[in-house]
């Protein structure tokens, strides 16, 4: 045996399927064996690999075991003379590991080997080689010196800017997305350390492979796409924390009691710091537009007020209140009302902003006609400012689209212009499960995967993609996988970096289509419609369920207590729910809130309470997956009737 190659899956059932598909034709011409270790999945990446992958040995966990030990279980039972750790979000060339066991044959001093990766958009990954994270090496990284200065030896050693990306070199540290390593090696230097859960056990590895005198090295003469960012978000405060603790793990092993404190000090300086950059962040981002909505409806009313005074009543007209109390708060009103409607949802979509300013003036209206007439001030800058508001918050929002390509652009209900690169049979397929996924796509034409070749119906081949791209003003392409090779698109990808283009992958026969829009992105799907509790819409509506039952519930307690089973529990669970601690439908299991499953609040029920069973853990990660996948209101509304009695638990 050449070749035992070992993927660690754990929800991704997608990408492991086009991973895998990469790997059987990159594995057609050598002897070679592939493990799948799952830790524990419950989006049915199990029952895919026994239905298409009937050679792919299946390593079953019941629990998620982390990265190191799951590749430590399926390297133990391997008998190639070289072992791949292999990320399931990945996509490898067909002579990838023909290429790579020729490198490795000719270099027997090389314990250990990576290769050249980029992301879904074409672009070179620079953790494709790396240097050690020393104490100093570190601190440039987390500052952002690697960063500022990548090309720099001394500041940019964390992923080795000064060494050509199109070179082979030698380098300290392999990444854990594809780390091709002698087996002879391992025996010597030990397996993956288990201490590390996820991130770190690369570097560690890599630093032991070398310190027993092998060597490891960039080898770019292969390539592979790597999806980053599936298993964890990257820029969250609960990433930065578990991957710099790992890096305190390998300081305190591998380093000197100095040196390590030192180290030790770095990281949690580095927790401190990324934690208050990305609280602050995130604080910005919410507040930004309902911020400037504000300062903008209010100076509009500086501005109307003397008008309307001086055109109807006298100078001085309106009390200092109005200004100072009244306009504010109607303003809260409105900005609440464009929340509740979606309009800070990105993209921008035009009628949800005006509909929130809608029944934003209908409430205010309402309250107008409700309070005593002494604070009624005027019906008609109600009127006025509601249509100030309309136009200054229409045009303010197009400036910023213009300054602004992504982060404020409308959502005018543009269709997407893409293309396939596909022949007649399988396009028809693609196009069949672009239809299903419900998104608002424009397939203007296929593009033979031929380069020669240019006849009916096809726009051109592809030698001729860079131009098609440009009188049709294309932005995305979707590939075939079963029309193309992987590294036909890899070299595609590589081509056209310098253009504004997005990429997907449809692999055969599959219900999925893949891609990633840019190095900070986690990989993209299209698949046959589902409706994600994740969707900023969903979580509006679930909260507003929320509230207004809980209201509902608190205004007929007197009645309502006494269909509940433990009355005092349902009295503090309304506040519970009302002050947004609680919600009144929650996850089913234990771990609600498991990582690869959108957050929500922890729930007085459950979808479970739905079957009034007893079901096994496993069973109810099943229905928790099924629940936020395809969140329904009348789901919530169903749960709650089923499990009436519980409300008070």
């Amino acid at each position: 045996m050449k070749l035992s190659i070992v993927i660690v899956n754990y929800n991704v059932r997608f990408f492991l399927e086009q991973c895998l598909h990469s790997v059987e034709q990159a594995c057609s011409e050598i002897k070679a064996e592939v493990f799948v270790v799952d830790n524990n999945s419950v989006d049915g990446s199990c029952q895919m690999v026994k239905e298409k992958f009937s050679n792919v040995i299946l390593i079953e966990n019941h629990d998620n075991k982390g990265f190191s030990k799951a590749n430590n279980q399926a390297i133990r039972k391997s008998k190639g003379e070289y072992v791949l750790l292999l990320n399931p979000d990945t996509i490898v060339e067909e002579d990838c590991f023909e290429k790579c066991i020729k490198f490795m044959d000719e270099h027997p001093e090389a314990g250990g080997l990576g290769v050249k990766m980029i992301d879904g958009k074409g672009k070179f990954l620079p953790e494709s080689k790396r240097g050690l994270p020393t104490p100093a090496v570190a601190f440039y990284k987390i500052f952002g010196l690697s960063k500022l200065f990548s090309k720099s030896k001394r500041f940019g050693r964390y992923h080795l800017g000064h060494l050509d990306k199109e070179k082979e070199h030698e380098i300290e540290v392999l990444s854990g997305a594809c780390m091709f390593m002698r087996k002879s090696a391992l025996d010597k230097v030990g397996l993956l350390d288990e201490d590390y859960f996820m991130y770190g056990e690369d570097i560690d590895l890599s630093y032991r492979i070398t310190k027993r005198g092998f060597k490891n090295y960039y080898f770019p003469e292969t390539k592979i796409i790597h999806y980053k960012g599936e298993s964890t978000k990257k820029g969250s405060i609960n990433y930065v924390k578990v991957f710099y603790q790992a890096m305190a793990i390998f300081a305190n092993k591998h380093f000197s009691k100095g040196r390590a404190d030192l180290f030790s000090q770095i990281i949690t300086l580095a927790i401190y710091f990324r934690a208050f950059l990305a609280v602050i962040s995130r604080i910005a981002k919410t507040i930004f537009l309902p911020l400037l909505d504000g300062i903008f409806i209010y100076l509009g009313f500086l501005w109307l007020l003397p008008y309307w005074e001086n055109f109807k009543f006298n100078k001085g007209y309106y009390p200092n209140e109005f200004l100072n109390f009244v306009v504010p708060a109607y303003i809260l009103i409105w900005i609440a009302s464009i929340w509740f409607s979606g309009g800070y949802q990105r993209p921008i979509k035009i009628i949800k902003l005006i509909r929130g300013l809608f029944w934003g003036s209908i409430t205010i209206l309402v309250f107008y006609s409700l309070v005593d007439e002494s604070l009624r001030f005027s019906r008609a800058l109600i009127i006025l400012g509601s249509a100030w508001s309309v136009i200054i918050l229409l045009v303010y929002r197009f400036i910023l689209t213009k300054l602004s390509s992504n982060a404020f652009r409308f959502d005018l209900k543009r269709m997407k212009r893409v293309v396939l690169i596909a022949k007649d049979k399988e396009a028809k397929r693609i196009n069949n499960l672009i239809k299903q996924s419900n998104l608002r796509i424009d397939i203007l034409g296929l593009v033979n995967p031929n380069r020669e070749e240019h006849i009916a119906p096809f726009l051109g081949n592809l030698g001729q993609l860079r131009e098609i791209i440009r009188i049709h003003k294309i932005e995305e392409l979707i590939f075939s996988s079963s029309d193309l090779t992987s590294q036909e698109i890899i070299d595609v990808m590589l081509e056209l970096n310098d253009l504004n283009i997005e990429y997907k992958i449809a692999p055969p026969k599959s219900l999925s289509i893949i891609g990633s829009n840019s190095i900070d992105t986690a990989g993209e799907l299209y698949v046959v419609h589902v409706n994600a509790i994740s969707k900023e819409s969903n979580k509006r509506n679930k909260r507003l369920l929320d509230f207004l039952f809980s209201v509902l519930m608190l205004l007929s307690y007197p009645f309502s207590c006494w269909t509940v089973i433990k009355r005092g529990g349902f009295f503090k669970n309304i506040f519970a729910v009302l002050f947004a601690r609680k919600s009144w439908v929650g996850y089913s299991s234990g771990e609600s809130n498991d990582i690869h499953l959108p957050r929500l609040k922890n729930g007085v029920l459950s979808p479970a309470d739905k079957q009034n069973l007893d079901l096994s853990k496993q069973k109810k990660l099943e229905i928790d997956m099924v629940y936020a996948k395809d969140y329904r209101i009348l789901n919530d509304l169903e749960i709650i009737l089923a499990g009436w009695k519980k409300l008070g638990q």
